[in-house]
């Protein structure tokens, strides 16, 4: 399917601005309707808590075979002062989702393409990781007799969590494995670092401080792990997730030097050739790829 886009300038008249709405209405739809599938989806799989302590014991069993350095190793850390471990709550509580939102949102305002193409590798990593909270219920750490750990949002604050499971309506607490903090933390630091590798319209080389984006995903491991509420595994899980996502959805195709990294579709869309004739023609004149050309793939892609 081709998508017909409008150029910018006088004769688009008022319809640029509507179409301008109508597609952002249209992403704010999609993302709202996904979260809404996912939080129920997680909902179904509440009652099943023997079989969600089974497999608690059998990954705790798992991470010592591997050799992997016990989640407690991390707690005692964040137990060394109170306001270090209600911080660590606190990040965990609040930073995930508005995090999220604002990576979104900055994506679909500055980088249309990587928009489209983020939107689809979080659709893909979401989908899967809720077949696997439905197949694969497990009880987070904090839960496990074994681990020793402190469920360090109830003693120290704040949590997201009530403190008797079957009495949580808004959230499946054994919906451990994969970790959604941080494979989303993941995602972000890997889609601003690819918004931004290419060189600015200055011709400027992308700045190396970028990669300073992972500490974001780093932190929210060692949050996610020192609270109890997840595994190392489950944050393996959610790597390999993302991984085979990012392998199966096309990425924006390179701006050359000069141009705006945002403007390129992506080449896996359905944006058809317009946008594509709009940005030719613009650079054989000497300017830059429309930008509006771009944003028009993210209301046409899927």
């Amino acid at each position: 399917m081709t998508s017909h886009t409008t150029p910018a300038g006088p004769e688009a008249g008022p319809a640029g601005p509507r179409a301008a709405r109508r597609r952002l209405i249209r992403e704010l739809l999609l993302v709202a309707g996904f979260f809404t599938v996912y939080k129920a989806g997680r909902l179904l799989s509440t009652d099943r808590t023997a079989e969600a302590f089974r497999n608690a014991e059998r990954i705790w069993d798992a991470e010592r075979a591997l050799r992997l350095p016990g989640e407690g190793a991390v707690q005692r850390l964040l137990l060394h002062g109170d306001a270090l471990v209600h911080t660590a709550n606190t990040y965990y509580a609040v930073v995930h989702f508005p995090a999220t939102a604002l990576f979104l949102i900055w994506l679909y305002v500055r980088r249309p393409a990587h928009y489209l193409w983020t939107r689809r590798v979080l659709a893909v990593l979401t989908g899967a990781a809720l077949v696997l909270h439905l197949a694969f219920p497990l009880a987070p750490p904090r839960m496990l007799e074994a681990a020793r750990l402190i469920d360090t949002g109830q003693v120290y604050g704040p949590t997201v969590y009530r403190a008797a499971p079957d009495a949580d309506t808004l959230a499946n607490q054994f919906a451990a494995m994969p970790s959604l903090h941080f494979g989303w933390a993941l995602m972000l630091a890997v889609g601003v670092i690819a918004a931004t590798r290419t060189p600015s319209r200055a011709g400027k080389a992308p700045s190396r401080w970028r990669l300073l984006w992972l500490l974001h995903p780093l932190l929210t491991l060692l949050v996610i792990v020192g609270t109890a509420n997840h595994y190392w595994l489950d944050a393996v899980v959610a790597a390999v997730l993302l991984g085979v996502a990012l392998l199966v959805v096309p990425r924006p195709r390179a701006a050359g030097p000069g141009t705006d990294p945002g403007a390129n579709a992506d080449p896996g869309t359905d944006s058809g050739t317009d946008a594509d004739a709009d940005a030719d023609a613009n650079a054989a004149a000497g300017g830059l790829p429309d930008r509006q050309s771009a944003a028009a793939a993210v209301g046409a892609g899927q």
